[in-house]
């Protein structure tokens, strides 16, 4: 593995315990400057999981829970009037900063949910004619928990697709939960991570290696060929966009890049493949009955579709 990748995910992991597949999934996402929407219950390691991030790499912290009553400006800022020199000044918003957590992102009425995801997209807040450029890097953890509906916004499926991946956390095992209780009877875990471990121009100088990874064209084939199969498929109703397989095609990328590679596998396509492609489709009530789930259908897609020939 990566030297700063594997320090980074120890450090996390002095406060996340048993949970090393999504802190991996976590680090995919910032190394291709994507976002994360985390599904899950509450109390299992939400919070803490991007606040450990961000205390890996000394990035500026916000976190906003979004209610129906939370505005825009609450996201993107405002101007206002100085009273001493009569001009308009901007005043920032929850996303400038480095890590957002956006918590029950489903909570938040669709103009916040628009406002948000316009930031993650474009990078910038545009107010007032003027433009202001979000710090780099910029990743947004949003949550949702997948039980409750009373009083929730559901996600467009357009709004979904914007987010690189979707994860879950899940319960712990016995002995995580008891690993769990021991870190937590004296403080805050969080504070187990003194210092960083990276910093904010490391993870810069990470994501433009991510781009010099190479990809042949069996592999590039491999991703088009896993995309095209959800198109016109009678399991689905909405397969994925060009957008998705840029996703999967970055993911893999970074993959490569964790584990010290500078060439991708269809392994690396596998290893990512459900977590950024299953919150992009919409299964059929064919597929719905077959598969259960958007993930299990996108295992059978992997379990289907032909794996190419490895020639670097």
């Amino acid at each position: 593995m990566n030297n700063s990748v594997r320090c980074l995910a120890d450090s996390i992991e002095k406060v996340i315990v048993g949970k090393d597949a999504t802190v991996i999934k976590l680090i995919t996402a910032l190394l291709c400057e994507g976002h994360v929407l985390l599904e899950d219950v509450p109390g299992v390691g939400k919070t803490q999981l991007i606040t450990s991030l961000s205390k890996s790499i000394g990035g500026s912290f916000n976190r906003i829970q979004l209610t129906p009553d939370v505005m825009p400006s609450d996201i993107a800022g405002f101007s206002m009037v100085d009273n001493k020199t009569g001009d308009f000044i901007y005043r920032e918003g929850a996303v400038m900063c480095n890590f957002l957590l956006a918590d029950e992102i489903n909570r938040a009425s669709p103009k916040v949910q628009s406002a948000l995801l316009e930031a993650m997209e474009e990078r910038q807040v545009s107010l007032d004619g003027k433009t202001h450029k979000l710090p780099q890097p910029f990743l947004v953890m949003a949550t949702q928990n997948p039980v409750e509906t009373y009083g929730t916004y559901h996600l467009p499926e357009a709004q979904m697709d914007r987010f690189f991946m979707k994860l879950s956390m899940g319960y712990p095992s016995a002995d995580e939960e008891i690993m769990i209780l021991e870190r937590t009877e004296h403080h805050n875990p969080v504070l187990n991570i003194e210092a960083p471990v990276i910093s904010v121009e490391d993870v810069l100088a990470m994501q433009q290696d991510v781009k010099k990874i190479r990809v042949t064209d069996q592999v590039k084939k491999y991703v088009v060929e896993i995309v095209a199969a959800t198109r016109g498929d009678r399991n689905t109703v909405l397969g994925i966009s060009p957008r998705g397989s840029i996703a999967l095609y970055k993911a893999a990328k970074a993959t490569a890049y964790i584990y010290d590679r500078d060439y991708v596998t269809p392994d690396d396509v596998k290893n990512c493949a459900v977590s950024v492609l299953a919150h992009r489709i919409i299964l059929s009530p064919q597929g719905k009955s077959t598969f259960g789930n958007a993930e299990e259908y996108i295992s059978h897609l992997l379990a289907t579709c032909n794996v190419p020939a490895m020639g670097i």
